[in-house]
């Protein structure tokens, strides 16, 4: 199967790809990427070295898809990705809608022409963040948990957030951007017959994750520790209790093997994907792990409460292991182990990937 992956020399798509190809799944890939992130060029020379073809494109352009080759499949890897996107000064609300939406449209086009399926990477962000907000916690060692008293909601329970839960605004921009590129993903599966998944992601995490915290925070944790770099614990009191969880992206490759196969007729078409409960960690644990691992350093504390920050976000991926008989196969402490590892091995790491 020729696949396109577009967003290649970021972080998901340069690991999805190297993994599949170390895997020797036998699939063809092109890559694309308009190489405007920090770290993206080293990215471009790891594929080239696979023997992957590497092209320039801005899935803002259409002119840009079309005189790329045929291929069976699209897999959409390329966002703008911080959940301040559009409201932190370093990008345009114009400039995240062209990425995240524009993009995604001519990319169902680029699908719908050449007759090719088409897989949307999304994100947990298009989950409310009000109604995040609003359910009761409690502390619970060094971390938050649900509280028991909170409120029954659909789609929440003990084990996360399912696929049900609200997506009302408030969430982020970013993540509204994410939910209308499913929406109009659907509406041209139902309209065209397209093959069309969803995949909503939590917190992916791995080594050679750039170097900004809004693109992954565990890997950025680790390489500012590790190098010395300024932390803060950032709102909810600067305790450092917000909980997320992990998944790394080559955890994804046997069910996108499955969904790139599937030709049944399944009604669910969005899935969660993410380290659930087990694979969970809040930034206070973070810090404990760093420190048993590279030694001590302090982390201030900022009572500042961010917008669409939200203190407790874990998925739930029962769908997903009962459609694909999915679960994630590498524990946090693996992926954050190899993180640790990277670091050693990149000290200038954050130099190199983070924004100027």
């Amino acid at each position: 199967m020729r696949i396109l992956v577009t967003g290649a020399c970021g972080f998901v798509g340069n690991r999805l790809i190297g993994h599949w190809i170390r895997q020797g799944a036998g699939h063809q890939f092109v890559a694309v990427d308009n190489f405007v992130r920090p770290g993206s060029e080293m990215n471009r020379q790891t594929l080239r070295e696979l023997g992957v073809q590497v092209l320039h494109g801005d899935i803002r352009c259409p002119s840009d898809l079309e005189t790329l080759p045929e291929v069976d499949a699209v897999i959409d890897a390329a966002a703008l990705p911080s959940v301040l996107a559009g409201v932190d000064g370093k990008s345009s609300v114009r400039q995240l809608l062209e990425h995240n939406l524009n993009g995604t449209a001519n990319l169902l086009e680029f699908c719908r022409v050449r007759g090719a399926s088409f897989i949307l990477l999304s994100t947990s962000r298009v989950y409310g963040a009000g109604v995040l907000n609003q359910l009761p916690m409690r502390r619970e060692n060094e971390r938050f948990v649900p509280a028991a008293e909170a409120v029954p909601l659909p789609g929440f329970s003990a084990a996360g957030v399912s696929e049900t839960f609200a997506t009302e605004a408030p969430r982020s921009l970013y993540g509204t951007s994410k939910l209308m590129s499913e929406m109009l993903a659907l509406e041209y599966h139902h309209a065209f017959g397209m093959p069309v998944w969803i995949n909503r992601c939590g917190v992916l995490a791995g080594p050679g994750q750039f170097g900004h915290a809004e693109q992954g925070v565990f890997s950025f944790w680790l390489h500012a520790w590790k190098s010395r770099r300024p932390l803060r614990y950032i709102g909810f009191g600067g305790q450092g209790l917000q909980v997320r969880d992990a998944l790394d992206p080559v955890d994804l490759v046997p069910v996108l093997d499955a969904q790139l196969a599937c030709q049944d007729k399944m009604d669910r078409r969005v899935f969660n994907f993410g380290g659930g409960v087990t694979n969970s960690m809040s930034l206070r644990e973070l810090s404990d792990w760093c420190r048993l691992r590279f030694g001590d350093y302090e982390v201030l504390a900022d009572d500042t409460d961010r917008v669409f920050d939200v203190p407790w976000l874990v998925m739930d991926s029962t769908r997903a292991q009962a459609v694909w008989n999915w679960r994630p196969g590498r524990s946090l402490n693996i992926i954050l182990e190899e993180i640790a590892e990277f670091a050693e091995s990149h000290p200038d790491w954050l130099d190199r990937t983070s924004p100027k």
